[in-house]
């Protein structure tokens, strides 16, 4: 006797890589279980404005870039007869414009989209160069040192030392705070302070994100390393929260700006926020990845809207594997009720069980003549065919003539496949009468009723077609439903009166 273990093996192998391959995507690119959620996306706009002198000009911008919390998913500049280009500089992104001559007031745009993704994380690596000089002078230095002795015996780690020393600078009665910030400001001061304590830490250029919000000017922070990733804090804020969420744009610490050829710049920021389903933003996120993506979205559309339907096609086959194996339903063809359904879905249920009926039961009356001429099987199914082309042409013609436009769409139904069950129905009607042919042809009406409502359930058709794992899933479950041998669910009426006895 052969070992089933192999097989139970290979259908929990089946199992697990296409729950893996679900539980991945969903994490990576945040595709919900559940359709009907949307995903937050910040358009976030750099208005730059500047007087050129006449001569070449040359702007760079800091540029942002992906971060904890936040996916750059598209960037764009506007900037009317002047060169863009996008550079990776040790500093960090940044976007230059370049023109050789300008002059008058000139106002260049530079927008970026980012996607809130909780899933969205930045390089977390240490800081690579050595810690700087605090460059406090002797009577700042000792300030300095008697500040960041209090907060190292007050702290814990670097996080609880940070918001220690943002304490003690906002402490209106300190005089070693009062004396460093007479020369510095709140994030010069803190910096310092950290660089005195050979904290690795670094300035960064924030914005708050509040929706509708118009020229908003680059905040100073400090970020500081924690041994596992950057944390970003606000010399103003011992919390170090804020009341609206942070982006940081500049993480250079060198210069937000630098313009050759202009004077009297200024650079300003407007944001909006909205909703987008979350397909957009699966797809939005795929693309700023850049990475080989093996994922139906990342098809051209009209092939996505095809996948979409033949991804549920699976779904119906195992409806009608369930419904022929353990319940014991007989129809008319294996699969056909699965292709029935699929005409169903394009010509709505009801349209589509009145044409069914129409086509079929009018080629079986035709089908009968045929017998009699004793054709051969080939002849047979041929004239069959055509007969159905001719039935459905006549019926289309029908409706669009006494105004019933739903039945344009018995076009829809597989011709082949109806002609194939008119000639098995009529043999079958000739073999075994018409009982069994009423017994199949509505079991197959019956399962083709049940697949369509399945291929249109909003929810099997979300998870079908954003998680392609599902279909190992679905296989699995056909190859266990393909081992059973026992009764029918159909069959126990037999034993009905064992019951009563």
């Amino acid at each position: 006797m052969t070992s089933k273990v192999p097989f139970y093996i290979a259908v929990a192998t089946l199992v697990i890589i296409g729950l893996a391959m679900s539980i991945i995507r969903h994490q990576t690119y945040n595709v919900p279980w559940v359709p009907g959620e949307t995903r937050q996306i910040w358009d976030i706009e750099a208005r730059i404005e500047f007087t050129a002198r006449g001569d070449a000009v040359r702007a760079s911008l800091a540029a942002p870039n992906t971060q904890s919390g936040y996916t750059l998913i598209n960037e764009s500049a506007s900037s009317p007869g002047y060169g863009v280009s996008y550079v990776d500089a040790d500093a960090g992104r940044r976007i230059e414009w370049t023109i050789r001559q300008a002059n008058g007031p000139q106002t260049i745009y530079y927008r970026s989209q980012f996607l809130v993704d909780p899933n969205a994380n930045r390089d977390a690596a240490p800081p690579k160069q050595a810690i700087p000089p605090s460059n406090l002078s002797s009577l700042e230095l000792a300030a300095g040192e008697s500040l960041v002795a209090l907060a190292h015996q007050r702290s814990a780690n670097n996080q609880s030392f940070t918001r220690e020393l943002i304490k003690a600078i906002n402490d209106p009665e300190s005089q070693n705070a009062s004396l460093l910030l007479h020369a510095k400001n709140k994030t010069e001061a803190l910096y310092a302070l950290l660089s005195l304590a050979e904290v690795p830490s670094r300035v960064v250029g924030v914005i708050e994100l509040e929706d509708g919000r118009r020229r908003q000017t680059v905040q100073q922070m400090v970020e500081v390393w924690t041994g596992e990733d950057w944390q970003l804090f606000s010399p103003t804020n011992t919390a170090g929260a804020s009341e609206h969420p942070l982006l940081i744009w500049d993480q250079s610490n060198v210069s937000l700006l630098d313009l050759m050829g202009g004077s009297n710049s200024r650079v300003a920021f407007s944001m909006i926020s909205r909703a987008i389903s979350a397909v957009e933003a699966t797809e939005s996120k795929m693309e700023a990845d850049g990475l080989l993506n093996f994922s139906i979205h990342s098809l051209p559309l009209e092939e996505q809207a095809m996948f979409k339907t033949i991804m549920m096609i699976p779904i119906g086959a195992l409806i009608v594997v369930f419904l022929r194996i353990l319940v014991g339903l007989k129809t008319s063809g294996t699969f056909m009720p699965v292709l029935i359904a699929v005409a169903f879905v394009q010509t709505q249920l009801i349209t589509g069980i009145v044409g069914f009926l129409l086509i079929v039961g009018t080629g079986l009356i035709i089908r009968s003549y045929l017998s009699r001429l004793n054709l051969l099987l080939v002849a047979r199914i041929s004239a069959v065919i055509i007969t159905v082309i001719l039935i459905i042409s006549v019926f289309t013609v029908v409706a669009f003539k006494i105004g019933l436009t739903e039945g344009l769409s018995i076009t829809f139904f597989p011709m082949i496949i109806l002609s194939w069950t008119i000639e098995r129905m009529s043999i079958l009607w000739e073999e075994e009468g018409g009982k069994e042919v009423m017994l199949q042809g509505g079991g197959s009406l019956i399962t083709a009723v049940l697949v369509y409502l399945a291929m249109t359930n909003q929810y099997l058709q979300h998870l079908t077609f954003n998680f392609i794992g599902l279909q190992l899933i679905v296989l699995a479950g056909i190859l266990v439903l393909g081992t059973y041998t026992g009764y029918r669910l159909t069959e126990l009426r037999r034993f009905k009166p064992l019951v009563r006895d």
